[in-house]
């Protein structure tokens, strides 16, 4: 591993054996390959970004614009096309009534998050590799794949939603085959962008925010939502009149704001920054400003989060597809057979989305809604693919080029989204969205789980380990979270109606309950659950922090 060239573990005062100091994680974690150290490889992490220094203030602007950059490459999970989509399903079919839990899932996002950043800065390692360290190969492999099928479902989310934007931009004369192609090649040109320096890198990131705050910014401030009923949605938890269609939703939202990889993604990129890890200081003041940067960045992606739902709650509830398609031939939009005549409640993705917004309020909504989808779309599958490579790092020690991995994680998730987009039409396409976000959920567990485990053992994270609130808290939260994604997933399997599937599902449901269970026993074992403490490789033993050091030191 990278990390153990680096000396960048948590280390026991241990006997040295011929010169080698050993450590609890040796049983688990196989050497490094030394024809691997040997070779020169190129990461995210090339440069890292240096702390300033000498700052007596309690609060420094300075240091925060620092240690600004990681949270907001995080936060782009929070505004993939996937979550556009569940936002504008969420305004559409309930109005502004859930919006309160749009912003719980982004607070407990944000808590999932800290406990990410802070696994990092306190042990030098990232989830990944400490999942590497304490649990033996075959859950590591299977949490691995896990990981890696979170990714391909949410990469093909953003293909698909930049195919469709590309459609849109083009009034159709980009077919979603084409689009899919070019969102293929244009993500190997972006992800080559940290070539020149990662602040330039972050800033880019930052560029695409902005772009799609200034997009669905434009549709808020176009469609003039009521803004009294959106503080009441936001801040009132109820829903009054809501049926089985709000509460399916309302899980949907859940489940798209808290992405499992992202937790492992978070976990890495902290270690862009220099932090010196035996100054218990030091470590204190990178959490606390993790922790500010973390917010600002959640809080403008829920912003733009809440665009999204405002405008089609405010434009679209309640509205049938007759109400549209009466629009639609008013402005003599080609897509006017896309809503029957009928009085049933209309029913929006990403594509319809974008042509409702045009038939109603002209065509420049529906053209700068396709870009902040566009924007969405690109940034959100570069970050994916980061992730890919932080797991494939640290779960497997394979350290791949950014072109093979973006190879194999486009290959895996653009075939079946390129077939869809060739032989069926766009209906389909979106539809595939239902079954990515039902993929994700089943994997929430295999992230949230493990960061819980490993912040709250005092052998890892010392000093900063979990107290008793945040033990509990977490616990809690992971409950919630696991209980109401898998609602999601039942229901979706309940209307497969097929026989087969359902023997099929209950098959898998006990294999991975079994897995979710060895989990949670290493869990409750790090959360001070003794009596379960039989075989397990946790440990509570006390660690020591070693000195991080410099990746330019010969």
């Amino acid at each position: 591993m990278k990390a153990e060239q680096d000396g960048d573990l948590l280390e026991e005062d241990s006997p040295q054996d011929n010169g080698v100091q050993t450590n609890q994680y040796s049983s688990i974690s196989p050497p490094a390959s030394p024809v691997a150290q040997d070779e020169p490889f190129s990461t995210y992490f090339e440069e890292k970004v240096h702390i300033p220094e000498n700052v007596s203030q309690v609060f420094s602007f300075r240091k925060l614009w620092a240690f600004t950059g990681p949270g907001f490459l995080m936060s782009i999970a929070y505004l993939d096309p996937g979550n556009i989509e569940s936002d504008l399903q969420s305004g559409a079919k309930a109005g502004f009534k859930l919006l309160w839990v749009l912003l719980g899932a982004t607070i407990i996002g944000l808590l999932l998050q800290r406990l990410a950043a802070r696994r990092r800065v306190v042990t030098g390692m990232h989830l990944a590799e400490v999942c590497n360290r304490q649990y033996p190969t075959v859950p590591r492999i299977i949490l691995w794949l896990m990981v890696e099928l979170a990714i391909i479902g949410s990469d093909m989310q953003e293909v698909i939603g930049c195919a469709i934007a590309l459609n849109l931009l083009s009034v159709g004369r980009i077919p979603l085959w084409a689009g899919v192609l070019i969102t293929i090649t244009d993500t190997f040109v972006f992800l080559f962008l940290d070539k020149y320096g990662l602040r330039k890198l972050e800033a880019f990131f930052g560029f695409l925010i902005t772009v799609m705050a200034i997009s669905f910014g434009y549709e808020y401030v176009l469609v003039k939502p009521n803004q009294a009923e959106l503080l009441k949605g936001m801040f009132l938890p109820y829903c009054a009149g809501c049926g089985p269609l709000q509460l399916e939703q309302a899980v949907g939202i859940v489940g798209a704001v808290i992405m499992p990889h992202n937790i492992y993604l978070h976990s890495a990129l902290v270690k862009s920054r220099e932090i010196d890890r035996k100054n218990k200081k030091e470590v204190k003041e990178a959490n606390k400003y993790f922790f500010i940067e973390s917010t600002i960045a959640l809080f403008i992606s829920f912003l733009i989060n809440v665009f999204v739902v405002a405008v089609f709650a405010q434009a679209f509830y309640n509205k049938t597809n007759a109400d549209v398609n009466e629009s639609c031939n008013k402005t003599g939009s080609p897509h006017t057979d896309l809503f029957p005549l009928n009085n049933k409640t209309l029913e929006v993705d990403i594509y319809k989305g974008g042509v409702v917004l045009g038939c109603v309020f002209g065509p420049a909504a529906l053209y700068i809604l396709a870009i902040g989808i566009l924007a969405a779309g690109q940034s959100s599958t570069m970050t994916g693919t980061y992730s890919g490579q932080f797991a494939m790092e640290g779960f497997l020690n394979l350290r791949w080029s950014r072109f093979a991995r973006v190879l194999l994680n486009r290959s895996i998730g653009i075939t079946p989204t390129l077939l869809v987009a060739i032989f069926q039409d766009v209906q389909h396409l979106t539809g595939i969205n239902d079954f990515l976000n039902v993929l994700q959920n089943m994997q929430l567990p295999f992230a949230l789980i493990p960061i819980l485990t490993f912040t709250s053992l005092t052998s890892i994270m010392n000093d900063f380990a979990n107290g008793l609130v945040w033990k509990i808290s977490g616990g809690i939260v992971i409950l919630v979270v696991c209980a109401i994604n898998m609602y999601f997933v039942v229901v979706y399997v309940t209307a497969l109606n097929s026989v087969l599937l359902y023997v099929l599902a209950a098959l898998l449901s006990v294999a991975y309950l079994c897995f979710v269970g060895y989990l949670a026993w290493h869990c409750l074992v790090a959360l001070g659950v003794s009596c379960l403490d039989f075989g397990s490789r946790v440990s509570n033993r006390p660690a020591v922090l070693i000195e991080e050091p410099s990746e330019y030191d010969s």
